[in-house]
């Protein structure tokens, strides 16, 4: 069975845990009758020869061999099978030498498209796609198992196989359109899942609803599917029609926030979804997020049970939806829950990128100059949590300063924006901050008192060459011209090898000395890089940043414009976000930006 194992020089060959001298016993034990011998021996050559789908030199080599156990040992076919198709669909150098090894193999494996067992039947069809162009010759056994198999599901994988491999396109859509109508609703889906993935955009609104009857009769969990990358699972697909998304919501389908996440101006269409499917404090952050998008103002009687929740969590995530939605007396309903849950209402983290004390400060950022009841209860009882929705409120600020300096370093934004109405006292704790290596306290105290020199020192002091030069960029960005000293640290930066590092070093030189010429481009050049077009920028403030600077400057270098242009105008969204913490979507704000610099440039 294991015949020529001995004739290869396995110690010559690598997999994933170094030189594969072991695989020849590995495999030797998969073929034993023992049960104890062989499971860990097939646990071993799974990790060893495909590892989290990472494939070696020793893979190759080993195929054969796992063919013949798949298909003359005495037990775990399927197991092996699973690892013929795991080595097939890997990833590494050595993927084509691996698949074109799988592919030579599956031949002799003919007779498993037929075994008693329809797991194993299942698995044959899907190593068969995955070596996809170099299992061409064996689409007559496939389209013969289709008229023999009577497993549904076995049926179905072999109506995703030959769509996903039939040369003839014509052929492959009437196959798929005529077992639209098959009694198996597995069948049904798989034949509409390969339709929708070759038909054009928009997509059938027929066709959309046969996909969404027939997986309302056979729901199937594709987050991990065994079809090679030319395959689209339904979902997938649908998500490239936001009407179609949308039909596949109103169905039934949890796609209401991804729907919102890949399309721009869905907020309202997802909305009463999100708001009926929301049981928890992370669902209500989805809600809060999208309904910052929305001018809201109207009644929201969905939020009534939530909001009298002896869930604390639940209560402070359903008031925040009350102030993004701007229903009536939100803010009342913000200065209750500060009364009644003051340890809550400031402290709890709704989600594990929360900010703490969220509710709060947002029904400011929503309600501005209505939320100042809400501000006069944060200055009676400063909290750090709390303390930055003071910055805009600075008649009440001045009159804390001594809470203020009391919260420091939470409240260095705010004694900052207080400036020199801040006083000598601030002025002082503010100083002895800076002494002690504060950056923060340091460029406050810049705003305060008009004393550059501080936040100088404190960046020359810092120990490290990289954070000196992170920090020169942030205190040249914030000082401008008086900070022409930190200068060559900031010229550093612009040989950084992240293009955003880049960018942010040229956006500083600018503020400090004006000059176009040679920053301009630098930023253009971060923000003119894109992943593709249809797929959202990740990591969005390096973006967002760019933006700025370039509106600040007044410029729109051409390098930069088509990435702008699109930023402005993709209905899809371009800057995405994973944060799920009723923060506004980034995109708001890209677009906002786009739009503004192509308005102010021309």
């Amino acid at each position: 069975m294991l015949e020529g194992i001995d004739d290869i020089d396995w110690p010559a060959l690598t997999h994933a845990y170094g030189p594969a001298g072991d695989i020849p016993a590995l495999l030797r034990a998969a073929g034993s009758p023992d049960a104890a011998r062989r499971d860990p021996a097939l646990d071993e050559l799974n990790s060893s020869l495909c590892h989290q789908g990472s494939i070696y030199p020793a893979t190759a080599a080993a195929v054969p061999f796992i063919a013949r156990l798949a298909l003359e040992g005495p037990g775990d076919r399927l197991r092996l099978m699973w690892l013929l198709h795991g080595a097939a669909e890997g990833s590494g150098p050595e993927y084509r030498e691996v698949r074109r090894a799988v592919a030579v193999a599956l031949p002799s494996l003919l007779g498993l498209a037929a075994d008693e067992d329809p797991a194993v039947r299942r698995a044959m069809v899907w190593t068969v796609a995955v070596c996809e162009d170099a299992s061409l010759p064996l689409l007559p056994l496939l389209r013969a198992r289709l008229a023999e198999e009577r497993d549904a599901e076995v049926r179905a994988d072999l109506v995703t196989a030959l769509g996903l491999l039939d040369v003839s396109p014509e052929t492959g859509a009437a196959r798929a359109r005529a077992l639209l109508s098959a009694p198996e609703p597995p069948v049904r889906r798989a034949a509409a899942t390969d339709l929708l993935r070759t038909a054009p955009l928009p997509l059938p609104p027929d066709l959309v609803e046969a996909a969404l009857d027939a997986h309302r009769a056979a729901p199937t969990d594709e987050t991990h599917h065994p079809w090679p990358d030319s395959y689209r699972p339904l979902m997938d697909r649908l998500m490239d029609d936001p009407d179609a998304a949308l039909r596949a919501v109103t169905r039934g389908l949890p796609l209401a926030w991804e729907l919102t996440e890949v399309w721009r101006d869905r907020e309202s269409d997802v909305l009463p979804w999100l708001a009926a499917a929301a049981v928890d404090a992370p669902d209500l952050c989805r809600v809060a997020t999208v309904a910052a998008a929305l001018a809201g103002g109207g009644p929201a009687p969905w939020l009534a049970s939530h909001l009298a929740s002896d869930d604390p969590s639940v209560r402070v995530a359903a008031t925040l939806v009350a102030v993004r939605l701007r229903v009536p007396g939100a803010i009342a309903l913000v200065l209750r829950l500060m009364d009644e849950l003051p340890e809550e209402s400031a402290t709890l983290r709704l989600t594990p990128v929360s900010s703490p004390g969220a509710v709060v400060t947002v029904t400011v950022e929503v309600f501005g100059a209505a939320a100042e009841p809400v501000v006069r209860r944060i200055a009676d009882r400063p909290r750090t949590e709390w303390v930055d929705a003071l910055r805009d409120f600075p008649a009440l600020a001045a009159g804390r300063v001594d809470e203020l300096v009391r919260l420091l370093p939470a409240s260095a934004g705010v004694l900052a924006a207080l400036g020199p109405a801040a006083g000598p006292g601030a002025a002082r704790a503010l100083r002895v901050r800076a002494e002690a290596g504060d950056l923060a306290a340091a460029l406050a105290l810049a705003r305060v008192t008009g004393e550059e020199r501080p936040a100088l020192e404190v960046v020359q002091a810092l120990p490290d060459a990289l954070a000196r030069r992170t920090a020169a960029v942030e205190v040249a960005a914030e000082l401008g011209p008086r900070a022409a000293q930190l200068l060559p640290l900031v010229e550093e930066r612009l040989k950084a090898p992240g293009l955003e590092s880049r960018a942010d070093a040229a956006a500083a030189i600018w503020r400090v000395t004006g000059r176009t010429h040679d920053t301009a481009p630098v930023v253009a050049a971060q923000l003119a890089r894109r992943s593709h077009a249809d797929r959202p920028y990740y990591g969005h403030q390096p973006h967002l940043g760019a933006l700025r600077a370039l509106t600040a400057m007044r410029l729109l270098p051409a390098a930069a414009r088509t990435a702008v242009e699109h930023i402005a105008f993709s209905p899809r969204r371009v800057v995405s976000s994973p944060l799920c913490d009723g923060t506004p979507h980034p995109d708001l704000a890209a677009r906002e930006l786009a739009r503004g610099l192509l308005a102010l440039t021309g």
